[in-house]
């Protein structure tokens, strides 16, 4: 009985590691893509010129970046994290496929990838059922 008492601190310890990490991890993509879409909706003279020479007409960036910052502040709400993530992933594809559409270089064309990657990282560090519903089954379980 005392070896499986003192193993639960350990164990709940790591989940807690889990937890921050996913919440630091939330934090960073989540401020990235606020700065991005604030950006875009206080019309920033740069950000305005690169997403114009991606083809976007320059009324639109605004609403571009309206609907950026609604996604993220969907995903930085616990009780929506998911479809936050979801929204955001859809973005983040568009993203790429205008990058690829332009030919930009490969960083620029796959950062949008490792912002996705962040976006679902966190969520799934921080999000025990999330974690429970992806994770690989064992032959012998039942489902």
């Amino acid at each position: 009985m005392y070896a499986a008492t003192a193993s639960a601190p350990l164990v709940n310890s790591g989940r807690r590691t889990g937890v921050v990490a996913g919440r630091i991890t939330t934090s960073l993509a989540a401020v990235f893509l606020i700065f991005d879409g604030g950006a875009k909706v206080l019309k920033a003279k740069q950000v305005i010129d690169a997403t114009a020479q991606l083809g976007f007409p320059v009324q639109t960036i605004p609403l571009i970046g309206a609907l950026l910052l609604l996604s993220t502040l969907v995903y930085v709400i616990p009780q929506t994290a998911l479809l936050g993530a979801v929204l955001l992933t859809g973005y983040l594809g568009g993203a790429i496929a205008v990058q690829l559409r332009v030919g930009n270089p490969l960083f620029e064309t796959i950062f949008p990838v490792f912002v996705a990657m962040a976006i679902w990282g966190g969520l799934l560090l921080r999000d025990p059922g999330l974690r429970a519903l992806v994770r690989p089954r064992r032959r012998d379980e039942t489902v």
